[in-house]
């Protein structure tokens, strides 16, 4: 059984992105989206342009911090699973997270975004939580039938309804 990444977030938290479950790489390196070729940071660097981030350039820890301090968090949807390599569609045995506690751990949040559709598949778990909630397309290498720049749209409207642009 493989275990989940502990939640990314912070009391000033106020949009949720839930992903599914870290990959091989994101696993190795206990990093969130720590494929190189994922899109989740370059579409961050995208919608907050006046940042100085680059992807290998800052440490992860220091990219960590700017998205908490923009408002936004990160999670995932299992907090356990087995899986062979990285698809979604690999998943077996999948344990949610508990998400009953995100309004006290994090009281200023407005909006949870699904990380592509194996996270939306659980979006009546979020939605109990009376806020708003998404379905992004995934950042994933494996979502190649949207483009980067139709990723980017979908993201930074999202983003735009909560302020964090």
């Amino acid at each position: 059984m493989l275990t989940a990444l502990p939640p990314l977030v912070s009391s000033s938290t106020r949009l949720l992105i839930l992903g599914s479950f870290p990959g091989v790489a994101s696993l190795q390196a206990q990093q969130y989206y720590g494929h190189p070729q994922n899109h989740f940071w370059h579409i961050l660097d995208a919608i907050w342009p006046s940042s100085s981030i680059k992807t290998g350039v800052i440490s992860y820890q220091q990219r960590s911090e700017w998205l908490l301090v923009k408002g936004l968090g990160v999670w995932d949807v299992y907090a356990a699973c087995e899986r062979q390599g990285s698809l979604d569609s690999s998943i077996r045995n999948a344990v949610l997270n508990d998400f009953s506690s995100l309004k006290q751990t994090c009281p200023h949040l407005e909006a949870i975004a699904h990380n592509g559709g194996e996270s939306f598949k659980h979006s009546k778990h979020t939605a109990m939580t009376g806020l708003p909630v998404y379905k992004l397309p995934s950042t994933s290498p494996a979502n190649a039938s949207w483009s980067f720049e139709r990723k980017l749209a979908a993201w930074r409207e999202v983003f735009e309804k909560h302020g964090l642009t």
